[in-house]
């Protein structure tokens, strides 16, 4: 430090008297601040002062002092020789003073370690000067020092060269407190003057350093509780802080809420608690035991009660909590619980053997057909044993089918515990039986084996396949043309007495052509454009599909005598006899009227048997269940009431599931017959809004009834025409979002009493609309409506049965209009029950 104090001396003595002076005097003015500055802020001052580069100081020396002596030689010219030297001897005394000042302050300036590093304007290079081993070893070079990041650590090194960049770029002062990687503490002051970038590098130490220390530890103590403050505040959940005798110093607002004070210090003066008293003194119990409290606990608020985690822990001198609104985590953990028990008790009831063996490959669940499926012990079983140990168990008492490599067959079929999709497979057990085995990977880790016995499954397959090969080779071998088209109207099926009969090409028919590519390849012998568009018509029609008999009389004399009959699945079939044989034509129409007559009698028989076998013993069960509900039979458990209601609302629903199939099957087997009566239509829209208003309650959807003054009644099954409106109005709720508005409008026309049923659903896409009225066609579409997709099917066929139509009006995003049109005249009623 001395060396750097003479060196600068050395060269400031070195300028002219006049040079030095003026620099001292205007360095000194430019750097000292006006008011008197403590000693930190001089020394500042004197370590930029003296950093200066030593060549540019003699430089700028220099030229002070030429422009000094002209102005003295001026002066001189100007003033009188006695006027001049009592100047001179002014300045001789002035530059003596100064001179002392320096010495003063460079003693002063270099008292402790510092560094400093100056960047003259225009120029990259930089001038280090002072105590550098203050950062890097000594004998290193002074550039090393520029290097922040080989003595301070990555972040502060970063904020040092930002700082930097800043000063020499645009001349923006900075001080920073540093902590070398060594953990010195040290001040970097960063100031542009005369043109030039100084930084001047120090060590704080003593009480400024602690100073510092503590003023930045403060700080960020401060920042910090303001931060948790500001969360506290915003936080939804309640959050408070008490303190050594349990009073309340500190709650936000969503306490203050919870609690129902007007404000922190309402809750602090009336005491008021979010706990119970029970609660309370349990958490106040457990937090001198062990100094924390964790429980779900219920909590009241604005008058609802939810379930809460409190979670509350000592701090300092006192403790702080807050409760986490827990009441959807609650609800769905029940759930869940609820869900797997019902999961349980639903696989106990399959036919079907199931078996969920965990991610340790032990048996997790098993299912009483499993057991019964391999006639295991269930104490066995109910160790939990491996999958190996099952499978080797097993093969042991010969029930699995001998394997020329058992454990490469084990080893495979355990491969389904590392895959993604699930499996399928077919065992031929050693007894004779056949299983289907689904090995599917779970995604909590395992794998759930699904076992069904298939063997009655393959041989009616084997029995069906056989019979398909004899009836299509009894088909084949029919005199009878046949040709099946589908509802597309391309050809599916043909024999080759229709290939015969019409000159065709068998190959041509393969390629499924359409009706008119048949019909003009079949043009050579029947030309009749009548004809052909009645089998045209009949093939492709939607509506109005019914047998249609022909009778054709071709152009080589030969007489076809024909059918077109639609078939269930939207084909229609189309026959053709030459009945010019008359004997094979009886023995043709023989056989057909036998097969009609066994299919009519099957679908009586269908009817009859599930009347009897599945509707009785629901009834039965559903007036059971009625008699446990009712007090005189005695009380029930909780449990025992929960589970009777599930089997009530199980069994009712399965009751009305089963009765809209049956009403199906008997309007299709056209056994249907309608009670006719007077029918009252405010009452009818009465009974049928009265079954949908839980459904409303529950849904928040309004009933807008508009039933005009001259409806009156009409004739008709009061029955089923409650049950048409009640099916139209629940598919209409179904589909209604929540606060909307469900319309049923009633109104007579000169020929018939007409129903309107209006919601404001997501409407039937146009596709749709054509198939919103068959069986089991049932979409969501994203609404809350789920079924069997049998409500609309009833509709259709009971209006039809009156006499009437239906029509669906929809636009997507706006819902849905449907429109019900009962006729009025009572013939047309009686021939529609006919």
């Amino acid at each position: 430090m001395s060396g750097v104090i003479v060196s600068m001396r050395r060269t400031l003595l070195s300028c002219t008297s006049l040079a030095r002076n003026s620099l001292l005097g205007g360095a000194l003015a430019a750097l000292l601040p006006a008011e008197p500055a403590d000693a930190a802020d001089l020394v500042d001052t004197l370590s930029i002062l003296l950093d200066f580069n030593r060549q540019e100081l003699a430089v700028l020396a220099t030229a002070l002092a030429l422009l000094g002596f002209t102005v003295v030689a001026a002066i001189l010219l100007m003033r009188t020789r006695v006027r001049t030297a009592k100047n001179e001897a002014a300045l001789q005394e002035r530059i003596r003073e100064l001179q002392l000042q320096t010495d003063r302050f460079g003693a002063l300036l270099f008292a402790e370690p510092q560094i400093l590093i100056s960047w003259p304007a225009g120029d990259d290079r930089a001038q280090i000067s002072g105590d550098i081993s203050m950062v890097v070893p000594r004998d290193s070079s002074p550039q090393r020092v520029l290097a922040f990041g080989t003595w301070l650590p990555p972040e502060p090194a970063l904020q040092m060269d930002h700082a930097v960049d800043g000063l020499r770029e645009r001349g923006d002062g900075f001080q920073l407190t540093l902590t070398t990687a060594n953990g010195h503490t040290l001040e970097a002051l960063g100031r542009a003057i005369g043109g030039q970038a100084i930084v001047r590098i120090r060590e704080l130490s003593g009480l400024r350093r602690d100073l510092a220390e503590t003023n930045l530890r403060y700080k960020a103590l401060s920042d910090e509780t303001e931060m948790l403050r500001g969360f506290a505040t915003a936080a939804p959940w309640p959050i408070w802080a008490k303190g050594e005798n349990g009073a309340l110093t500190f709650a936000n607002p969503a306490y203050v809420r919870a609690t129902e004070a007007t404000s922190i210090a309402d809750a602090q003066d009336r005491r008021l608690e979010l706990l119970d008293s029970a609660d309370r003194s349990a958490m106040e119990r457990s937090l001198k035991d062990t100094a924390h409290f964790t429980s779900r606990l219920p909590i009241v608020i604005s008058g609802e009660r939810r379930m809460y985690d409190v979670r509350s822990v000592n701090v300092g001198h006192g403790s702080v909590g807050v409760a986490i609104d827990a009441s959807e985590a609650d609800a769905l953990s029940a759930a869940l619980v609820r869900m797997a028990e019902a999961h349980r008790r639903t696989l106990d009831q399959l036919s079907s053997g199931v078996a969920v063996f965990d991610g340790q490959r032990r048996l997790a669940f098993y299912n009483d057909s499993y057991r019964r499926l391999w006639d295991l012990d269930r104490n066995f079983l109910d160790t939990h044993p491996d999958d190996s140990s099952v499978l080797d168990q097993l093969r042991a008492a010969r029930k699995l089918q001998e394997q020329p490599d058992f454990r490469a067959w084990k080893a495979k079929l355990h491969e389904a515990y590392r895959a993604v999709e699930a499996a399928k497979d077919t065992w031929y057990l050693p007894d004779g039986r056949a299983l289907s085995v689904v090995t599917t990977p779970n995604p909590e880790g395992g794998v759930t084996y699904l076992f069904d016995d298939v063997t009655e499954s393959l041989e009616l397959a084997r029995r069906f396949d056989g019979m398909i090969r004899v009836q299509r080779e009894t088909l084949d071998s029919l005199a009878e043309g046949v040709a099946v088209f589908g509802s597309n109207g391309k050809a599916q099926l043909f024999n080759p007495a229709f290939l015969r009969m019409w000159k065709l090409s068998n190959d041509a028919m393969r390629e499924e052509p359409h009706i008119q590519t048949v019909e003009g390849w079949c043009h050579q012998l029947f030309d009749d454009p009548v004809v052909w568009r009645q089998i045209r018509e009949a093939i492709t029609s939607i509506e109005n599909r019914s047998d249609v008999p022909l009778k054709l009389e071709r152009k080589d004399g030969s007489v076809l005598d024909g059918m077109i009959r639609p078939l269930h699945d939207g084909a229609t079939m189309l026959t053709f006899l030459d009945i010019t044989d008359t004997e094979n034509v009886e023995r043709a129409l023989r056989e057909r009227n036998e097969a009609l007559e066994a299919a009519d009698q099957m679908k009586v028989d269908f009817v009859h048997h599930v009347s009897y076998e599945l509707r009785s013993p629901l009834t039965t069960i559903i007036g059971f269940a009625h008699f446990l509900s009712d007090p005189s039979t005695g009380p029930l458990t909780p449990k025992q009431a929960e589970y009777l209601d599930y089997v009530t609302k199980s069994t009712n629903a399965l009751l009305a599931l089963t009765n809209n199939i049956l009403d199906l099957a008997t309007i299709d087997a056209g056994a249907m017959k309608l009670e006719l009566g007077p029918v009252d239509v405010s009452k009818t829209i009465e009974l049928a809004a009265e079954g949908i208003q839980d459904r409303l309650a529950t849904d928040r959807i309004r009933l807008k009834v508009e039933i005009a003054p001259d409806v009156g009644s009409f004739i008709g099954d009061e029955k089923r025409v409650v049950q048409v409106l009640y099916n139209l109005l629940a598919n209409a709720v179904g589909f209604s979002p929540q606060d909307s508005t469900v319309g049923i409008s009633a109104r007579r026309t000169e020929r018939s009493v007409v129903f309107i049923v209006t919601d404001s659903g997501p409407g039937i896409p146009a596709d749709m609309k054509d198939k919103v009225f068959n069986w089991f066609e049932s979409r969501s579409q994203g609404s809350r409506h789920r079924g069997a997709g049998l409500g609309l099917s009833l509709v259709r066929s009971f209006v039809e049965l009156h006499g009437g139509k239906i029509q669906v009006d929809s636009v997507v995003g706006k819902g849905t209009v449907v429109t019900c049109d009962f006729p009025t005249d009572q013939a047309a009623h009686r021939d529609a029950a006919e």
